[in-house]
């Protein structure tokens, strides 16, 4: 178990904080591009690491990420004009282009204006994969662009997502890159392939306890889960996790056929503060075939918008109604009575490089050498 000390250094990431400083090193998750979808549209409210801020597009389709309150009275710029290659202040008429620069004052005369001299923090972004990037440290520490290989297909063999968990990013992420609850939590009692989890007949499902095997990397870590499979065979499904958030796992089978699947998930836990985390879903299709209307439901994680508010991006099922818990589908349908984690309310406890490609495949393996049990988790640069 950590330490309260231990836990408050890896969880506490505003300006400052250890983690908080480690994390602005690199590229981070911001807004979904449909968020700000064209020229001059209405800014979008963002809290990365503690820090408020606000983003948006202007005239030129440029993208500005500033800090959230106006140099002159504090006023929020969320509730700004966006207009002419700036976002204007409501109350004074203060407007910023995307570099957080003040070109115009209303309240001021030419003779008297001193925009010049102002200035709020911003900054840099860039867009790929349909998702817009942030980079929060030293501007003599920019790192390579965040192109990993599901940013680098087209839109027709990717599908990205988000929601808002209640719990800190690290809660999160352990979670994502805890392979023994898969088989539990997710747990289907029933054999219908539309029902949401871990179906019956599934790995997940008839696989025992696992052993893992660890590779610690340059990019963080490659581990294997490996359960037996009756008396001859043992399923092994192989993780990344590249550093400082991101998880990469393999497709989940539902049988034989479905594990030659071009196709891998994974996820993004990004601070919002101290309590709280957005978790970034992404899913691709590395081979020929594009994603499919129903890949892009998410239903067998709950993360898709028949489970959460598209505008608020928290789930439907959440603490505040009891997560609209079912105990007849949880004595007959599934384990948890839940489709997913991020419904989840985790309570506190005590206690780089991303311009790697990873593809994770399933495999099933005769009992063998454990240092073959690789050989099928590849990690392309």
């Amino acid at each position: 178990m950590l330490s309260r000390e231990e836990n408050d250094l890896l969880t506490r990431t505003g300006p400052g904080t250890p983690m908080g400083e480690m994390m602005r090193r690199y590229w981070i998750p911001a807004l979904l591009s449909w968020e700000i979808p064209e020229p001059d549209c209405p800014p979008v409210r963002v809290k990365l690491l503690a820090e408020p801020l606000v983003m948006f597009r202007d005239s030129d389709g440029r993208i500005g990420l500033l800090e959230e309150f106006c140099a002159h009275r504090g006023t929020s710029l969320w509730l700004g004009r966006n207009e002419q290659r700036g976002l204007r202040c409501v109350w004074h008429g203060w407007k910023y282009d995307v570099t957080g620069q003040c070109v115009h004052q209303l309240n001021e005369t030419d003779e008297t204006s001193f925009a010049h001299k102002i200035r709020v923090k911003s900054y840099p972004t860039c867009e790929l994969g349909g998702v817009v990037w942030a980079y929060m440290g030293p501007p003599e520490k920019v790192p390579p662009l965040p192109k990993f290989g599901w940013t680098q297909v087209a839109e027709t063999h990717r599908h990205v997502s988000k929601v808002i968990e209640e719990c800190n990013w690290l809660q999160g992420l352990e979670g994502g890159l805890d392979q023994s609850h898969v088989g539990i939590l997710h747990k289907s009692f029933r054999h219908d392939q539309a029902n949401p989890g871990s179906l019956p007949n599934s790995f997940n499902a008839r696989g025992g306890s696992p052993s893992f095997d660890i590779e610690p990397t340059s990019f963080g870590h490659r581990y294997v889960a490996i359960r037996p499979l009756g008396e001859r065979q043992r399923y092994v499904r192989g993780y990344n996790f590249v550093m400082p958030f991101t998880q990469i796992r393999p497709f989940s089978p539902k049988n034989e056929a479905e594990a030659e699947k071009t196709f891998n998930p994974g996820h993004m836990w990004v601070p919002i503060d101290d309590e709280n985390c957005v978790v970034w879903n992404w899913m691709y299709s590395w081979g020929k075939e594009p994603l499919t209307d129903d890949d892009r439901t998410e239903r067998s994680l709950a993360n898709g918008p028949d489970d959460v508010d598209q505008k608020t991006f928290r789930s439907f099922r959440r603490k505040e109604n009891d997560w609209l818990i079912d105990r007849a589908m949880q004595r007959k349908e599934n384990f948890s009575a839940a489709l997913s984690a991020s419904i989840l309310k985790i309570e506190p406890f005590r206690s780089s490089r991303a311009g790697s490609r990873i593809e994770l495949r399933n495999t099933w393996v005769r009992p063998t050498r454990r240092s073959s049990l690789l050989a099928r988790c590849s990690c392309r640069r």
